[in-house]
């Protein structure tokens, strides 16, 4: 998506802000819960290499030439490439993030499909989201309809969608975490830095943990 190119500074710089550190430092621990550096690991929609820096992740593919140039500065070993076709042979990584990007894919479901193809037998998939059941989708969607230049391309996608693409995809859920209990806003520090087992619509920012099903 050239938007990303274009906005691949700013988009960066959104983590260093009060709200955005605390934010992204919270997401990150909830993600902690269910996953530990593996052996071989990948990002898909890697950005600017924030969260698999912090989480370990060896390698990351994306479709900005400039957020991957960041990427690579944080260690990750970065690759041009789409969601919805990842250039790795079969059953190749251990585990596969998908950290605030599924709702940015042209085809979601399909990128799904390609992260079952690239995981090993038993291999784990993380996905980070905001869900439209929470009131933080809401929030975003009201940026996008007064224009903001990255949300207005964004599709949220609810907890029942969610699970039904992943079990049509081949997996099995394991655990939910939820974080992020505050009323949406983008301008001060996270207070509440409580993290939930399980699905809680009040939440803001959810970490699903799935497993590759054998065909």
């Amino acid at each position: 998506m050239r938007v990303f190119d274009e906005y691949a500074l700013r988009y960066d710089q959104w983590y260093e802000r009060p709200f955005g550190r605390s934010a992204y430092m919270l997401e990150a621990e909830c993600l902690k819960r269910s996953y530990s550096p593996k052996d071989l690991s990948l990002e898909v929609g890697v950005g600017s290499g924030r969260f698999a820096s912090i989480l370990g992740v060896s390698y990351g593919v994306d479709t900005s030439i400039e957020l991957l140039k960041m990427a690579k500065n944080r260690g990750v070993r970065c690759i041009l490439a789409k969601a919805e076709s990842l250039p790795f042979k079969d059953e190749l990584f251990d585990s596969v993030l998908v950290v605030v990007s599924l709702c940015f894919f042209d085809d979601p479901f399909l990128s799904l499909k390609e992260a079952y193809r690239v995981l090993r037998k038993k291999g784990q998939l993380l996905l980070g989201l905001v869900l439209s059941d929470s009131k933080w989708a809401d929030f975003y969607k009201e940026k996008a309809k007064r224009g903001h230049v990255l949300y207005k391309y964004a599709k949220f996608f609810s907890h029942s969608e969610v699970i039904s693409m992943l079990k049509d995809a081949g997996f099995e859920l394991k655990n939910i975490y939820t974080t992020l209990f505050e009323d949406p806003q983008d301008k001060n520090p996270v207070k509440n830095a409580e993290i939930r087992e399980g699905f809680h619509e009040e939440g803001g920012f959810f970490c699903l943990e799935a497993r590759k099903l054998s065909p």
